[in-house]
């Protein structure tokens, strides 16, 4: 079972080249590392270098 996190998955996105670091915070165990690393990660492999 897979939670899209949509909201927060397009907040990166339109913020993704805006030259600021991004910090992802939130309590233990909520899903943080799983958005960047899968939903985030996955997202910039399918948008084909468009993101440069």
């Amino acid at each position: 079972m897979e939670i899209k996190r949509e909201y927060y998955l397009d907040k990166l996105i339109k913020r993704q080249n805006n030259g600021l670091i991004k910090v992802i915070t939130d309590i233990r165990r909520c899903g943080k590392s799983y958005l960047l690393n899968m939903l985030f990660y996955n997202y910039l492999i399918e948008s084909d270098g468009e993101f440069v």
